[in-house]
């Protein structure tokens, strides 16, 4: 496959979320799944997005992709307003921007083979002339590790690592500058986790690629990113670079995950401080005046839970939340 270029200018954002709202309606109330959310993804980068099940990551995914409208708020691509975008600039934003699905037993046709699954974007597009597709699908698959055997097969015959490896396959047909990597490894063996994570570096390296990879194995975000970002019930709480946000975390929040990442070592887990949160995530239906976390903060002080923290710069790329800072 012909090489993507490389790009220079690491200041400029590759991609740019300015203040989203994703909104649900729900008989007489809404639904917020995310909320003023801001975030910029540089060239060549890896954003990682944490967070607990249901705090809005996928669906902050799937609206920078368009494949949720948000409610409000801009979305630039290459400096290019995508929400203000026709079906044809449409089409053409698709080929720069990819997804890699959670799920590879659901995000794979059944019905078609390992070459069709690949070969379909390509067609779709029209890239390239039809007789030259076999040949490229062929060097897509080697270059996700595996071999032409694989063509004539159908998903039901391929490991879960496999089926993923056939994704990430068809994801870079379109030759993209981008990929949103929603929880890639989630759905598999730990065996195979570390394998698909060393193939998107290695294919970042190879080709320039910049993720934004959401997940929730905290030590493996920490591997491959370049910067974190934490949300909770639709808010960023936390933004760092990831060595700093592992090394000093500033938010309760972001304290009380990283508490929990597991250590190898029994003695080091044994001596080791958990920070356990109590009480029950608040619904997303219910609007609260202060911070999202002060339910549950074990350090929540009085106007926490009546005054909206403001979100600033603490040090040199490090943002959060909180009154405590």
């Amino acid at each position: 496959m012909p090489r993507n270029p490389f790009v220079t200018d690491e200041n400029t954002p590759l991609v740019e979320l300015k203040r989203i709202y994703k909104q649900y309606p729900l008989k007489d109330k809404f639904l917020t799944a995310v909320h003023d959310l801001s975030l910029a993804i540089y060239p060549g980068e890896t954003l990682g997005l944490v967070g607990e099940s249901g705090c809005g990551k996928s669906t902050t995914g799937r609206c920078l992709l368009r494949l949720e409208e948000p409610t409000s708020g801009k979305i630039f691509f290459e400096g290019m307003d995508i929400s203000s975008f026709n079906r044809e600039e449409l089409h053409h934003f698709r080929r720069k921007a990819q997804v890699i699905f959670q799920d590879p037993y659901a995000s794979l046709n059944p019905r078609m083979t390992a070459e069709e699954i690949i070969a379909e974007p390509l067609q779709i597009h029209r890239l390239y002339p039809k007789e030259k597709i076999p040949s490229l699908v062929t060097e897509l698959l080697d270059l996700v590790g595996l071999s032409k055997t694989a063509l004539g097969r159908f998903p039901h015959e391929f490991s879960g690592g496999q089926r993923q490896r056939i994704g990430i396959a068809r994801a870079l047909s379109m030759q993209p500058r981008f990929i949103v990597c929603d929880e890639p490894i989630s759905a598999l063996d730990v065996s195979v986790q570390a394998q698909i994570i060393n193939l998107l570096k290695d294919l970042q390296e190879q080709f320039g690629l910049s993720y934004l990879l959401i997940a929730h194995d905290l030590a493996m975000v920490k591997y491959i990113s370049d910067r974190v970002a934490v949300m909770y019930l639709g808010h960023l709480v936390e933004l760092a670079p990831a060595e700093e946000l592992y090394r000093s975390p500033l938010h309760p929040y972001t304290k009380a995950l990283l508490s929990a990442i597991p250590i190898p070592d029994p003695k080091v887990e044994r001596s080791r401080h958990r920070i356990l949160l109590k009480g029950e995530i608040p619904s997303p239906l219910s609007k609260c005046p202060g911070c999202p976390f002060a339910t549950r903060c074990p350090v929540a002080k009085e106007e926490c839970h009546h005054i909206p923290p403001v979100w600033k710069e603490i040090s040199k790329g490090h943002f959060a939340a909180c009154h405590l800072l």
